[in-house]
């Protein structure tokens, strides 16, 4: 964006007098409201909105990966590298106090500009933050026209035009209020993701697993203690964090390799993203790294999240050493519970994933969706390819043979690529 124009942005979005703009946020009668209208105003600086973010997220509903430290990271990183632009969209009551804040940014593709959800690709869980009173201040035929005139000013500034709308792996809750994203139409993203709550103690959550998993899991347990002295570390300092991260990059690379799967750790921003958000003072409150060591080996390593009183099982990862055998990831999990239980955590969040020990635990699958517009023929030409790549990733997934079937091919695939390697 000219620098003119990012200066103009800055200075208008910020008042109720920018004229060209006003009708961007414009006022928006809701059917529902009990006072007032709703006024929208839209961010291209995350500075500028930081604060109120900050101090919204407090009490909103919400995912972690709606926070402003979890975004700004992503964005410092990631996203300005790839020419992202973030587009906020805060919908405020009539006494300035916020209602939503919507992170979305415009993405340029190879063939079109996508509209999206800012950090879409690295957020589990995409979607807005909402005020506890939304979904009684605003139904969802009057979301649909907030929405829609959101569309339509963003279309009518140069800078923030857009041939594709893209909004990905939505939950049909935010919180406890139903998302107002589903007032469009959506499709069932490939992948799903999996919670559970967690008991007031370990050993009355532990109590859902059967006898004989319980004795297996003891067994497995007592074999890894034969390698040595087993603990369970919280890594707190920054250098002890870089460590622990290290070796979680490094254990989770070779995991990759062998599943045959593109390696995230080489994509440009990717190491410093979850460097920077687990040791910057700002957001490592988010940020839990931790490790189980058997003896002076790293056996398994972690970065969880803490929010809104769930823990986030984000990246796991465990040694492909002799120690394997005995289930070092397992007892690594445990522990993980062991911890989110002590610190008075509510539930135990795996995230999108479909692997099985999610199934094994959780007590809810949180089906995903999409949902993808076309606005100009370049947005035409790239959804010639998303959308049937979407479906075909979903029936692919949502067949249980062929997904077995893609998956050996896989990893027979990335195992060639390692012996020639």
């Amino acid at each position: 964006m000219a620098q003119a124009s990012q200066a103009l942005l800055n200075a208008k979005f910020e008042t109720d007098s920018y004229t060209q703009l006003d009708s961007f946020a414009a006022r928006i009668s809701s059917a529902t409201a009990t006072s007032s209208d709703v006024r929208l105003f839209v961010h291209d600086d995350l500075s500028k909105i930081e604060r109120d973010w900050r101090a919204f997220e407090l009490h909103a509903d919400c995912t972690v990966f709606q926070t402003y430290d979890w975004l700004a990271t992503w964005f410092k990183h990631i996203g300005a590298r790839n020419g992202t632009a973030p587009v906020v969209v805060v919908g405020r009551d009539a006494d300035g106090s916020i209602l939503f804040l919507l992170p979305l940014a415009i993405e340029n593709g190879v063939f079109a500009r996508r509209l999206t959800w800012l950090g879409s690709a690295l957020c589990d869980y995409n979607g807005p933050l909402l005020a506890a009173n939304f979904s009684k201040r605003i139904d969802p035929v009057s979301f649909a026209t907030v929405w829609h005139n959101v569309l339509r000013r963003l279309q009518s500034h140069p800078q923030l035009r857009y041939d594709l709308v893209c909004l990905e792996k939505m939950s049909e809750l935010v919180g406890a209020q139903p998302n107002p994203f589903f007032s469009l139409r959506v499709a069932k993203n490939p992948s799903g993701a999996y919670r559970t709550q967690l008991a007031e103690s370990w050993n009355s959550f532990y109590a859902k697993r059967s006898a004989a998993t319980r004795r297996r899991d003891n067994t497995k347990l007592k074999r890894l203690a034969e390698h040595g002295d087993i603990q369970f570390v919280t890594a707190s300092e920054p250098d002890d964090i870089v460590r622990t991260l290290h070796i979680l990059m490094e254990q989770k690379s070779r995991s990759f390799a062998r599943m045959g799967v593109a390696n995230m750790f080489k994509r440009p921003g990717y190491r410093e993203f979850y460097l920077d958000l687990a040791i910057n003072r700002s957001s490592c409150g988010l940020a839990h790294a931790s490790r189980l060591d058997v003896g002076s080996t790293a056996a398994a390593a972690n970065l969880g999240l803490t929010f809104g009183g769930s823990y986030y099982h984000l990246l796991a990862s465990y040694d492909d050493g002799k120690l394997s055998r005995f289930g070092p990831g397992v007892a690594h999990l445990h522990e993980l519970f062991r911890y989110a239980i002590e610190h008075g955590i509510q539930s135990f969040d795996f995230t999108i994933g479909d692997e099985r020990y999610k199934r094994d635990w959780c007590d809810a699958e949180l089906p995903l969706y999409d949902h993808v517009k076309v606005t100009t023929w370049r947005g035409a030409l790239a959804a010639m390819s998303l959308l049937p790549a979407l479906r075909l990733k979903r029936w692919i997934k949502q067949t249980p043979i062929l997904w077995s079937a893609f998956a050996k091919g896989r990893t027979l695939l990335g195992s060639l690529r390692r012996s020639r390697g």
